[in-house]
């Protein structure tokens, strides 16, 4: 089985506002066309033009209806969770480089490794047998297997991208934040306490998907903000609430 290295001080990864997604598929898109041409992750196709075509996906985007919620007891100023409307939530979804990655440490070939100077989890190909134990392992069904290729496939972050200096560096970054129309992504050093998207979790109360797991994913998402039901204000959300009403959100989206 694959070791892992020690933890990185450089966490790239994604934050993704499920406040301003629409779901457009931009960030699939996109992602699919840089890297059905790119050399770190080329994503393969069968029948691409065909009746019925099917391939690999690196970034896929779920659209959930989410019930109206009533308000909970309040205790004096402080309201427990505000009453919310009926809403349309997407929510993307792609490899989530997990700081001890269960992908990695159930590869019985090496070939899923994280690199320790960045985070970024990855497949070399070459040592891929197609056997599918990372798939199986990976809580978050981010691994793609290529029937064309007999291979496992994964988001790279564009590696291909955010370090290639003949780039702009507007650039560099991956293609799903790129494309994304409505800044809904946002990529950077998560481990980085300063860094921007880390002030960005941290102002917004950005979440890990199934921290209880125990793998430590590094991409966050942050919570849709309080909607107007109607006419009728929204309860305030005292701070000390508003930081585990995330979580409970989430929960019920993940039960579903």
């Amino acid at each position: 089985m694959t070791d892992l290295p020690p933890p990185s001080k450089k966490k790239l990864g994604l934050v993704i506002d499920l406040d301003t997604c629409v779901g457009c598929h931009a960030c699939a898109v996109g992602c699919k066309e840089w890297n059905a041409g790119g050399v770190a992750g080329p994503v393969t196709d069968q029948n691409p033009y065909g009746k019925d075509p099917s391939g690999v996906w690196f970034n896929r985007v779920h659209s959930y209806e989410v019930a109206a919620t009533t308000a909970c007891a309040s205790s004096g100023s402080i309201a427990a969770e505000a009453a919310q409307p009926a809403m349309t939530l997407h929510f993307p979804r792609s490899c989530l480089h997990c700081e001890t990655p269960a992908c990695v440490t159930v590869c019985p070939t090496g070939a899923s490794y994280k690199r320790a100077e960045d985070g970024i989890v990855l497949v070399d190909e070459d040592k891929c047998i197609g056997c599918k134990l990372c798939s199986w392992a990976c809580p978050y069904g981010a691994r793609e297997y290529s029937e064309v290729e007999g291979v496992m496939k994964k988001c790279t972050l564009c590696v291909d991208r955010i370090y290639n200096e003949n780039l702009p560096e507007a650039e560099r970054e991956p293609a799903c934040v790129q494309v994304c129309p409505t800044r809904a992504r946002h990529f950077g050093d998560l481990g980085d306490p300063e860094s921007k998207v880390s002030k960005l979790v941290a102002e917004r109360g950005g979440v890990a998907l199934l921290p209880e797991l125990g793998y430590a994913p590094v991409n966050r998402y942050l919570p849709p903000r309080p909607r107007r039901a109607g006419g009728d204000e929204v309860a305030v959300v005292e701070s000390t609430q508003a930081d585990a009403t995330p979580k409970r959100w989430l929960d019920r989206i993940l039960k579903r």
